[in-house]
Order: C-alpha cells, then sequence, then structure tokens
C-alpha cells in the first residue's frame, strides 16, 4: 500500500455493499462514502490524489477544489458527468471501466425479452391468484405467446453488448440484423439495416447503444408506428434514446405489444412520469440495473484498481 496516495470514492452505494473493495482500499490511503451530497463533494476532496465517482457531476468547481487531484476513476463505462477537457487541461487523467457488464446486460435483456414474449407475470399471477385452482382446464392458452426460434431480433448498437444479444439469439434460431448508429455498418456476420428497415422488419427490437448526438431521441412515436404490432422493443441502452413519453403513448395505443425499460433520461424518475400510466401488461421496468451482476460488480472495481495502478 501506498500511504501517500490518497483515493476518494464519493458514492460506493451504487456498487453496494456485499462486494469486497479491497482490490481498490489495498492501494493507498483510502476513504470512502455511500453518498456524497453536493454541497459535500468539495470537502471531501480537498486532499486527494485519486477520485472515484460513478453519478456524481465533476464540474470545473469540483476540480478546482482538489489541487493534489492527478485522476478521476469513472465507476462506469458513460462519463459525460465529467467536465473532461477541463480536467485534461489541468493535467488530470480521466479513465473509465469497460467490458465489465456484457454478460449483465446481456442476460437481463433475455431475461425482459423472455418475460415480455412468454406472459410470464400473466401466468405467474393467474396461478397465484387462484384463478386457475377455480377453473376446470389444465392449461391456459387465453394469453398466447410466440417462439423466439424463426423471429427476426433487431439490435441498435453492435457493440461488445450488442454482438453478445446477437449471439444469445441465434441461439434461440432468431435471425439477426442491426441498425449501426455510427453510420459505419462494421459487421460482417449479420446484415445492417436503416433505422426505418430495422424497425418495420423485426419482431423484437433491442437497444445497446450509448446516448450521443445521434442517438438522443432516437425512438418517436413516428418510428415505434414503423414497428409490428405484435413487436417488442427493449432499452437496454441510455435514457432519452426512446422518446419516453412517445412510447408511453403507443404503448396505450397499442401500436407495439409491449416494451421493456432499464434506462430513464433522469433516474430514479418522478411519480408523476408517463411510464406509470401505461397499461400494466405492457411495460416491464428494472432499475437500472442490467449492469449490475454481483459478478459485473466485482470486475469493475478490479478494472478501477487496475486504472489506478496505471
Amino acid at each position: 500500500m501506498n500511504s501517500d496516495l490518497k483515493i476518494v470514492f464519493l458514492d460506493t452505494n451504487t456498487l453496494g455493499n456485499d462486494i469486497s473493495f479491497e482490490p481498490i482500499t489495498s492501494l493507498g490511503d483510502y476513504k470512502g462514502y455511500e453518498e456524497t451530497p453536493a454541497e459535500l463533494v468539495k470537502e471531501r476532496i480537498q486532499e486527494c490524489n485519486v477520485l472515484i465517482i460513478n453519478k456524481i457531476k465533476v464540474t470545473k468547481e469540483v476540480i478546482d477544489a482538489a489541487p493534489n487531484l492527478k485522476l478521476i476513476c469513472e465507476a462506469a463505462t458513460g462519463t459525460d458527468n465529467i467536465d473532461i477537457p477541463y480536467a485534461k487541461s489541468k493535467g488530470i487523467e480521466v479513465k473509465n471501466a469497460v467490458n465489465y457488464s456484457t454478460e449483465s446486460v446481456a442476460q437481463t435483456t433475455f431475461m425482459h425479452i423472455l418475460n415480455l414474449v412468454g406472459k410470464a407475470d400473466y401466468f405467474d399471477n393467474h396461478v397465484k391468484s387462484g384463478e386457475y385452482s377455480r377453473g376446470n382446464c389444465f392449461t391456459d392458452v387465453t394469453k398466447p405467446f410466440f417462439e423466439l426460434k424463426g423471429k427476426h431480433l433487431g439490435i441498435i448498437g453492435l457493440g461488445n453488448i450488442g454482438a453478445r444479444v446477437a449471439q444469445i439469439g441465434e441461439v434461440f434460431g432468431m435471425r439477426v440484423s442491426y441498425y449501426p448508429t455510427s453510420g459505419i455498418a462494421h459487421s460482417d456476420k449479420y446484415p445492417a439495416l436503416s433505422l426505418d428497415e430495422l424497425l418495420a422488419s423485426c419482431d423484437i427490437v433491442s437497444i445497446h447503444a450509448p446516448k450521443n448526438e445521434r442517438t438522443n431521441n432516437l425512438i418517436t412515436y413516428d418510428k415505434l408506428s414503423l414497428m409490428k404490432k405484435e413487436g417488442y422493443i427493449i432499452n437496454m441502452g441510455r435514457g432519452g434514446i426512446i422518446n419516453e413519453e412517445d412510447l408511453s403513448r403507443a404503448l396505450n395505443e397499442d401500436i407495439i405489444a409491449g416494451a421493456a425499460v432499464d434506462v430513464f433520461v433522469n433516474e430514479p424518475f418522478k411519480q408523476d412520469h408517463p411510464y406509470l400510466s401505461v397499461k400494466k401488461d405492457k411495460l416491464r421496468f428494472t432499475p437500472h440495473i442490467g449492469w449490475a451482476s454481483k459478478e459485473a460488480r466485482k470486475l469493475l472495481v478490479e478494472k478501477i484498481a487496475q486504472n489506478i495502478k496505471g
């Protein structure tokens, strides 16, 4: 341990308390805070050389409050909460963590796909409510579901996660196409389609893209209207790639069969959010947990430690 290296982690609760931070704490004089209100950020980082954050905003003013700061470690992939140009102007490195959550996000994606397509919530409630026991039939075929085999899976954003989702889709016997959000087709394994072609032809569309000027508000009501009425869309990328009000409207108007969302424009969103007015059988949620399997969080800690070691 280098006792001269002062490390501060401002929002450890974003990684949970069921994993060990030892790969990081063993590297220097470490202080971790479960959460840090905005008014305490500057005070807590005054002496640190290494700052670790997940969702805390690191602005010019924050950077100026830490004169000894040499490295900012993002405990995630996205770095839009950090003023990177200003950090670089001060000679401060910014490092993020990549490729730690591929398996976790892909698994969560198919959890949503299987739940939506298989009507899992309905059938579970059918038994638990006692309706099954009160009936006279051994089965319930009033909510038909389809097989994934032979269906068309469209992926928006074929990076590491999107490619893994494509592989799993193939195991189910699905046909896979993708929309390259960069505008440049880069895969020789799957056909690249325009966004309109993808939406119109696919039975399931899964989003695994970053949010940027090309993807913000990418999926609007008009785009959703291109989809099959029996189609499903899943957003595992970033909030705002799908217009939240437009998705709510499309679901309530039965434009598509259903959707699942793991990410939101504001996290957590308010209790008057339009999503909460959607027909309950049309929309499934997870609270931005796609990345957060225990294995992924352990790997994230290890990657942060490697970034500190350099």
